[in-house]
């Protein structure tokens, strides 16, 4: 029997896995006991290493330590976002095929991985725990993403899911679920606006729901994909090596151990200055024996990033925009994601609005939370609180073809509530035309040029005709994951085709993904081998040590000869099985001295 559904929060920073049984919602802690898991996937001569102990080990093994995956997830390699971001990451990143590959030296090879493989790897480590703490496999999942991932970032979050034996359910917004658990912990009998403002570590989105009792209907949503706690960091990194350079003459951006130490720190400081008003950042022999010592305070940490702050305005008052409603028409302001934390955001929001932002709900763990709500609800839970909870969200992007002069025809506007589908017809551009090559684009400007574009197909067997005369109407479906679908029917020979967008985004293959998933499984086992030989080598060596500290003669002897073993036979650093054997006869030995352990 499997256990319940799941939420997860697959977050840039910090991702976050629950379950709603017995009418509540709790958090799966992970094998450290933690409620929030580090994004951070980390290889090594001997082993992987993922969460807690990848962070961990990052500061000495900088360029084999793994982050910030979601912020490639889905996008090209030639994307300025991606291009931008290589400049600050110790990893190496390489372009395969237009995809952004991460390279990595894992057991003395150096190995490629897609972003989503980096992703199913914390998906993964996830799953583990929450089957630990249900006590049965998992499998089904609802997962979260920004509200403005594209349809390429939302598929590539699907896949990765799938990678990690999990069947996704679900994509839900991240705000939206933010906004589920407040609305459950505030239900409301008459209808009222609420905006769920969430900035994480990676992410920004604002969206705008309309609440009454247990319907939750998104009016619309905004956000930055690339705006949150990493660029804060970022901010504090570039002006602390600035400083340094200041006043040693040194460049310590060269040295990625060096910037792996100031960012950790760096991160520790802007967390200290959202409950202090200084905060130190001291790195002993940072560079070339160098120290660094400066104090941060929280004025000049409010205007390093005083600018991306100001981004968060721009972005609400478009929010607003869009559904048509003033700041007076938002009856509460919900803050959810880490870097709400920060005093100079929730005063902006403030002196915004007028009115104090809502803080009840836990920033961190509040997005997987309503996913496991929502988890709950599409697997029948019959719990009171949720049994008629009905959710409806809306498109992000603008969805469209190109046509003649780059123009870009939309077919389904942004924030169009979904599932949805609408269909347009197209005509032939010239006589005895007898294929059409749809390009297919999302965003909001007119001409296509400035709009990203998701793939394109040819259509083939069009009669031949005189111009427009031959016709097509092409169908844009979008399911409740908010992923295209697309179809097109000749309207003269009536015969239909379904559509597949071959896209240049970095979408992985069906064949692709069946691969990964079986050498994700196979990197799993590897794992839990090491593990297994890990804890005999344990085991064994701790019943030696008490050995020869308690035995005599032939004992002590006997335990030598046993550490020997560890330290230099390949059995005892790959064969579990062996390893035990050995335990079983010292164990032996020592229960026929009668020496008790």
């Amino acid at each position: 029997m499997t256990a319940p559904a799941i939420g997860i929060d697959l977050g840039t920073t910090f991702s976050c896995a629950a379950v709603f049984r017995n009418g509540k919602v709790e958090v799966i802690p992970n094998a450290e006991g933690n409620r929030l898991t580090p994004s951070y996937v980390a290889f090594t001569d001997t082993e992987r290493l993922v969460g807690d102990a990848a962070k961990a080990q990052a500061t000495v093994n900088p360029e084999n330590t793994i982050f910030d995956a979601k912020r490639l997830i889905g996008r090209r390699f030639d994307d300025p976002v991606t291009k931008a971001d290589m400049k600050l990451w110790p990893f190496t990143v390489i372009n395969e095929n237009d995809k952004p590959m991460i390279q990595a030296q894992f057991m003395g090879d150096r190995k490629t991985f897609y972003p989503e493989e980096i992703s199913a790897m914390v998906l993964s480590a996830l799953k583990s725990s929450a089957e630990a703490y249900l006590g049965k496999p998992v499998c089904n999942v609802v997962m979260t993403v920004p509200a403005y991932f594209n349809d390429s970032q939302r598929q590539a979050t699907k896949d990765a899911g799938t990678i990690a034996g999990l069947n996704v359910q679900r994509i839900i917004n991240e705000p939206t679920a933010g906004a589920l658990v407040y609305g459950l912990d505030n239900v409301m009998k008459e209808e009222r606006n609420v905006l769920i403002f969430d900035l994480g570590g990676g992410t920004f989105d604002v969206t705008i729901l309309t609440i009454e009792e247990s319907i939750f209907e998104v009016r619309a949503t905004a956000g930055d994909t690339h705006l949150g706690g990493e660029d804060f960091d970022t901010r504090l990194v570039e002006h602390c090596a600035s400083e340094f350079a200041r006043k040693y003459g040194l460049d310590l951006c060269s040295d990625n151990k060096a910037l792996r130490r100031l960012r950790t720190a760096c991160e520790r400081a802007k967390r200290t200055l959202s409950s202090a008003t200084e905060a130190t950042v001291v790195l002993d022999a940072l560079y070339r024996g160098e120290d660094l010592h400066m104090v941060i305070t929280r004025l000049c940490f409010e205007e390093l990033n005083q600018d991306l702050f100001q981004k968060t305005q721009i972005i609400l008052e478009q929010v607003l925009g869009s559904a048509l409603m003033s700041k007076d028409d938002i009856a509460d302001v919900v803050l959810i994601g880490g870097s709400t934390r920060i005093p100079c955001v929730q005063q902006m929001v403030k002196a915004f609005f007028g009115k104090e932002p809502n803080k009840s709900v836990n920033p961190d763990e509040a997005v997987a939370h309503g996913a496991a709500i929502q988890a709950a609800v599409l697997n029948g839970d019959s719990s009171d609180i949720i049994t008629n909870l009905v959710l409806v969200d809306v498109t992000p992007f603008s969805l469209g073809i190109r046509v003649k002069g780059g123009i870009m025809s939309v077919i389904i506007p942004r924030n169009t509530h979904i599932p949805t589908q609408n269909t347009k017809n197209f005509v032939t551009s010239w006589d005895n035309q007898t294929e059409i090559l749809f390009e297919v684009f999302e965003g909001e400007r007119k001409m296509t040029a400035d709009n990203q574009k998701l793939g394109e197909f040819l259509l083939s067997g069009i009669p031949p005709l005189p111009v427009r005369q031959a016709t097509v109407d092409v169908t844009f479906e979008i399911n409740t994951d908010g992923i295209l679908h697309i179809s097109a029917v000749q309207t003269i020979t009536n015969s239909r085709n379904q559509i597949t967008i071959t896209s240049n985004k970095g979408r992985l293959s069906e064949e692709e993904i069946s691969r990964l998933v079986l050498e994700a499984e196979a990197m799993k086992q590897d794992d839990e081998a090491r593990r297994k030989v890990a804890k005999a080598r344990n085991e064994l060596e701790r019943l030696c040590r008490i050995g020869h500290r308690a035995g005599t003669g032939h004992v002590k002897d006997k335990c030598q000869s046993m550490l020997a073993w560890l330290a230099n036979d390949q059995d005892a650093k790959t064969s579990a099985c062996k390893i035990t054997s050995k335990r079983l006869e010292l164990q032996l030995l020592l229960d026929t001295v009668n020496l008790k352990i």
